[in-house]
């Protein structure tokens, strides 16, 4: 078993979400009462998110590359990072220990794709929704393409999580607007779908095999299943083999 060292505390919340998810896969997929070999190393959120805010990237990726060579000293072989926000500065982590970082953009491509899905409604912090390290690394390396929400739902997203998700609390007009904000990227894709069905009518099978156009489905999951459950593959190439998206959508 691979000694997995986790970047957490931003927030807490959903890091206590990968412990449990990562011991729960443990045990699904050893028995007994097996449970992960793990490091846990949580910072304290209120003092990255002062960074995040002020855009002191620099500052956060040089403290979160000092704690991750802390996890490896201790003898992490592979690092998950508890957030996807901070993955902004996974370059200044993985340039600064030898251990590898299991990526999530990565992790959530792979999964993508190995369902035929190319079309993805992505939600969570502005940063992530907004900035090039999340999206522009889907849509760069892996050639998904991403739609996320208009300006005013990207703030209203934003304000949700930092003042409700990061606190534990979950509210039900919060969780209408989630789902609002979902259906909407939904009729995106269908849109979408239509455009492409029309300007490519002369190839009506490439078509159908993308984008199913008479069959709308929806899949939502949440993307901390990304990491835990492939982390102990030793093997790199099926490292992100059972990652689910946030929210994909096909049509």
């Amino acid at each position: 078993m691979r000694r997995i060292g986790l970047l957490g505390g931003m927030s807490w919340e959903s890091s206590a979400e990968y412990y449990r998810l990562l011991n729960e896969e443990t045990r699904a997929r050893l028995g007994g009462l097996h449970s992960a070999d793990c490091i846990l190393r949580s910072v304290d959120f209120a003092e990255i998110e002062e960074l995040q805010d002020a855009g002191a990237w620099t500052d956060a990726g040089r403290r979160l590359a000092a704690e991750a060579a802390t996890l490896t000293g201790a003898g992490a072989e592979l690092l998950l990072l508890c957030t996807n926000t901070m993955h902004k500065v996974a370059d200044a982590i993985t340039s600064a220990v030898d251990a590898p970082l299991l990526h999530i953009a990565d992790a959530t491509a792979d999964a993508v794709q190995s369902t035929g899905l190319s079309t993805i409604g992505l939600l969570g912090t502005a940063y992530t929704m907004e900035q090039d390290f999340y999206v522009g690394r889907l849509r760069a390396r892996h050639g998904l393409n991403v739609l996320v929400p208009a300006a005013q739902d990207r703030r209203r997203v934003h304000g949700i999580i930092y003042d409700e998700l990061c606190l534990g609390i979950t509210d039900d007009s919060s969780r209408r607007v989630f789902v609002r904000v979902m259906i909407e990227s939904s009729l995106a894709v269908q849109r979408l779908a239509y455009s492409l069905e029309r300007a490519t009518r002369r190839c009506p099978s490439s078509i159908r095999r993308v984008y199913m156009p008479s069959v709308p489905w929806t899949s939502l999951s949440t993307r901390t299943r990304c990491r835990p459950a492939p982390a102990h593959d030793p093997q790199p190439a099926s490292l992100r083999s059972r990652c689910r998206a946030c929210l994909t959508v096909r049509v």
